[in-house]
């Protein structure tokens, strides 16, 4: 009898015991495929691929104890009695029972998610980690339009947006933004929240179109979860500041479509929570009476001008002293400068700029914004206004107070974390080119020149790269450059010294064997060097080609083949830098052309 020989109708084992296909995981369940799929996607249970596929390759399999897990779970009976309540309003309105059909859509059986992310996060910091898709997806669809009878309700595009708005003003207060990136997709944000980088994507402020090429109700399902995540992340993080949640807005500004300022300037009035009586879902009631509050402020207000009116030797204005010294070293360097950067500064913008993104982006480093449109806070005449972001190339009139700059202006200062001169983004000139601070270019293998260029101002900014000397007051960028090409030209000079030494055998060789060097002389100059490389580049090819063969020699077949694709990797990496050369040099040559 064979070792693992096991009798008909005995218990499984191995592979077919711990993995089970799609369909029989939805006939163990009892419920339909769509049903499944949306329990699967509120669970976090996702498909796993066994070493030996016991049914074949073209089958989906699940683990047998996450479906299990699901076969427990409450919303399954949840589904049910929808099910069963569909039902009934159908065979109503069968029998034209309207009242009573009408009865039935007035109480719909409902249910919550709260638990689910409870169980699916067990810390905050777990959340956090996993909110990246979470927020694309709620900018995603609050990009959306709110048509009556289209396939995503209005409420649900009503309620992405107020939450992306949200999250929004708390980034901004709190100046947790650290990268910004326009690309062709949208614009890409990155904030530091709580130890935590998060990364999202927001859409162009574009008239999008709903497309038959995309299951809606699969993505409605995630929004349907993300929602409740987003709202639960948000409860926590306005808790963390003393302000109340949910807000309550302006109804002029938010009837004004200006909801992202009027969050502002909630959050700015610096409100303390009342005491929730929920677990963190659930509106929270004030129990502070606003007269006691009000007191606490006047007192608090004698008391600071009591002791900016003291002496500077008397104990109660050291001690004040010494309380905002400490404030501001326990606070992180990154958020100083952050709050900083545009600090003192007022920016007025144009009505055909991205306002949405730039009230984000300016208050978020300390800046004072405004725009064109009613509920902004001050006008285009107001003469304390730096920098008035405008995209056309004319002006109707111009204030010689201020300076007219790009959009991309405010992007590449962000990035950087230093303002940058304005000259190169003056209105009805062609920009620079737009450096994403996603991609690491020296992970890459190419550094563009405006990079280079982004690195000086950032350098001469935070006094890290000091002058050499000699070179007085010159580009500090020159210097990077030439600190990057260093090993470059040692190579190089090594090159010529082995060439040299070799030259010099090679007469030393003439001597001895009688040959006249005055014939050979002129011919030995003219290829001397092309021989070198040629014998340089050809050891070099051989010798790389050694050292592979030795090692897919000793590895086995599974490194030999990562290896393989590591090569395949840096290949195309090579041909990507080689194509972006061509490029470069493609259009140096026609800029060129242009100025003769």
């Amino acid at each position: 009898m064979p070792k693992h020989y096991r009798p008909a109708g005995k218990k499984k084992e191995g592979n077919a015991a711990k993995y089970i296909t799609r369909t029989k995981a939805v006939k163990y369940l009892q419920i339909s495929l769509a049903v499944f799929r949306k329990l699967c996607i509120l669970k976090g249970v996702f498909p796993r691929e066994p070493k030996k596929k016991v049914e074949g390759n073209h089958k989906t399999y699940y683990h047998m104890k996450d479906i299990a897990f699901l076969a427990h779970d409450p919303l399954i009976e949840k589904f049910r009695e929808i099910k069963v309540h569909r039902k009934k309003v159908k065979k109503a309105m069968a029998k034209k029972n309207r009242d009573l059909a009408d009865r039935l859509l007035n109480r719909p059986p409902t249910y919550k998610l709260d638990r689910l992310i409870i169980e699916r996060y067990p810390s905050f910091v777990d959340a956090l980690r996993d909110l990246d898709d979470c927020l694309t997806m709620v900018h995603l669809f609050a990009a959306l339009p709110a048509i009556e009878g289209e396939r995503v309700q209005v409420q649900r595009i009503h309620n992405c947006r107020r939450l992306s708005h949200e999250w929004q003003a708390y980034i901004s207060r709190t100046n947790s933004l650290r990268k910004t990136f326009i690309s062709v997709k949208g614009i890409y944000y990155q904030a530091e929240v709580q130890g935590q980088k998060i990364t999202w994507l927001t859409p162009h402020a574009l008239q999008q179109v709903l497309t038959d090429d995309v299951d809606f109700n699969v993505m409605l399902t995630f929004l349907e979860f993300y929602e409740t995540l987003l709202g639960f992340v948000n409860f926590k993080l306005y808790h963390s500041i003393n302000v109340n949640y949910p807000p309550i807005l302006d109804p002029r500004l938010e009837a004004l479509a200006a909801e992202l300022y009027a969050l502002s300037r909630y959050m700015s009035s610096g409100r303390l929570p009342g005491n929730p009586e929920s677990n963190g879902f659930i509106e929270g009631k004030e129990t502070e009476n606003n007269k006691e509050s009000s007191k606490t402020d006047e007192s608090e207000l004698r008391l600071a001008q009591l002791q900016h009116q003291l002496p500077a030797n008397e104990p109660g204005a050291l001690m004040h002293l010494v309380e905002e010294s400490t404030a501001d070293d326990t606070e992180e360097e990154s958020v100083k400068e952050c709050r900083t950067l545009f600090k003192d500064m007022k920016f007025y913008l144009s009505r055909e700029v991205p306002r949405e993104s730039l009230l984000f982006i300016i208050p978020a480093f300390g800046g004072t914004v405004s725009w064109e449109g009613e509920g902004a806070p001050f006008d285009e005449t107001d003469e304390d206004i730096t920098h008035q972001i405008v995209d056309r190339p004319t002006q109707s009139h111009v204030f010689l107070s201020r300076h007219y700059v790009q959009p991309q202006w405010i992007f590449d200062c962000v990035n950087i974390l230093k303002v940058i001169p304005t000259d190169d983004y003056i209105v009805g000139r062609v920009p620079p080119p737009h450096i994403s601070p996603f991609v690491d270019n020296d992970k890459e293998g190419h550094i563009p020149d405006y990079a280079v260029t982004l690195e000086g101002y950032k350098s001469a900014g935070q006094n890290q790269v000091m002058p050499l000397p000699g070179l007085g007051d010159e580009d500090l960028g020159s210097s990077i450059v030439e600190a990057k090409s260093e090993h470059n030209e040692f190579a190089q000079k090594k090159r010529e010294l082995e060439m040299q030494e070799k030259k010099y055998h090679e007469e030393l060789k003439m001597e001895i064997e009688g040959t006249t060097f005055s014939n050979l002389s002129n011919k030995k100059a003219d290829s001397a060097a092309d021989v070198a490389d040629e014998d340089e580049k050809a050891a070099i090819e051989q010798a790389e080609k050694d050292a592979d063969d030795i090692a897919k020699s000793v590895v086995s077949r599974r490194k030999r083949g990562l290896m393989e694709a590591m090569k395949i990797s840096n290949d195309r990496k090579k041909s990507k830098v080689e194509l972006l050369k061509q490029r470069k040099k493609a259009a140096e040559s026609s800029a060129s052309a242009k100025r003769r």
